[in-house]
């Protein structure tokens, strides 16, 4: 029977001052050494009571034959930051999160960039019709392969945090993540570099488990009895209730499993990475090409969000080179109309 793992509680979830810790020592230290954690409370219930409302209204219903028919990740752009979805475009931002996410990489606000978040469903469904990129069912992976133009560097550096808000009850609808914990830095299934995987090196992309693992007999057997003793044989379910939020890195090994047919699952998707790692994509479009949404709700936000907020969109800091008298002047003639404040940036100076 597959091992289950349950979430523990976060700090409590009425604070939100991103100086103070929002995640446990005890949970920062399993991202770091066992490559993942498992929370409930990082985002205050009302929030994510607001963000179900308005996914249920933006999705599929359940068991409606346009569900049937979704065999793959994303939204579509249904609800892909920036958003008309407020509550999403809060979720993503939002002082805590962003919090926790520093304490996992150990990185000043303006130090950490958003590159990835997307809200989308996954359905039960009573057929797998999607073939080898059908993401009912998933073969065992890590995440770098399409988030960077590299490698993870060695385990002891990470430079990413992947975030998985669950929006849904496992209890009524299954399809937990299945993770395999890395148990020390002698873990063979965590031997660097990690390539064990298709869509690596001359390893073709199959996300659908039964496929995937039939070409790895095929095409790389010592690949697949890798897979098959170190990776599937250990894998433990993240069982998840409203608001759970798994943290995950790019280099942990995890998949997805079927839901219950008929059900929905829902999940905010995110990912955040250090300024400095370049080679990171940002995996939806450039968040200035929402500039000139009907309501301009990409300007009204940047205007009203926190200095730490805005830098995680990559707005220069106070204090960057960027900023001069000139620049000052052109962004307060740009933002000044929809009320932001440009004293942080007057009073720090350029570098």
């Amino acid at each position: 029977m597959t091992a289950r793992l349950h979430p523990t509680a976060t700090a409590e979830v009425g604070r939100d001052a991103l100086s103070g810790p929002v995640l446990l020592p005890e949970q920062v230290e399993s991202w770091r050494e066992r490559g993942f954690a498992l929370v409930d409370g990082v985002l205050p219930g009302d929030l994510v009571e607001r963000l179900v409302r308005e996914a249920d209204a933006v999705f599929p219903a359940e068991g409606s034959p346009e569900a049937e028919r979704w065999h793959d990740f994303g939204s579509g752009g249904r609800m892909a930051f920036p958003s008309a979805c407020e509550a999403l475009n809060e979720a993503t931002l939002h002082p805590r999160l962003l919090a926790a996410v520093q304490q996992l990489l150990s990185l000043a606000p303006a130090e950490l960039r958003l590159s990835q978040a997307d809200l989308w469903p996954k359905y039960g469904r009573a057929r797998r019709e999607g073939g080898d990129r059908d993401n009912d069912d998933q073969r065992i992976h890590v995440d770098y392969p399409n988030h960077t133009l590299t490698h993870p560097p060695v385990w002891s550096r990470p430079e990413a945090v992947e975030v998985l808000l669950y929006l849904s009850d496992w209890n009524r609808c299954g399809g937990a993540t299945r993770v395999v914990a890395r148990e020390g830095p002698d873990d063979p299934a965590y031997a660097w570099p990690i390539t064990a995987t298709p869509g690596v090196g001359d390893l073709e992309w199959v996300n659908d488990r039964e496929r995937a693992e039939a070409y790895l007999e095929s095409a790389a057997p010592e690949v697949a009895r890798f897979r098959r003793e170190l990776l599937y044989a250990r894998e433990a379910e993240a069982v998840f209730g409203v608001g759970t939020t798994l943290f995950y890195r790019h280099d942990t090994w995890h998949r997805g499993t079927p839901l219950r047919s008929g059900s929905r699952r829902l999940a905010l998707n995110l990912t955040f990475r250090a300024a400095a790692s370049e080679w990171i994509s940002t995996l939806q479009a450039g968040w200035a090409w929402a500039m000139y949404r009907p309501g301009r709700p990409m300007e009204h936000l940047l205007a009203r969000a926190s200095v730490e907020q805005r830098c995680v969109l990559g707005f220069p800091a106070p204090g960057h080179p960027y900023w001069t008298p000139e620049t000052l002047a052109a962004v307060a003639a740009r933002y000044g109309p929809l009320g932001m404040d440009l004293a942080p940036y007057e009073s720090a100076g350029s570098a």
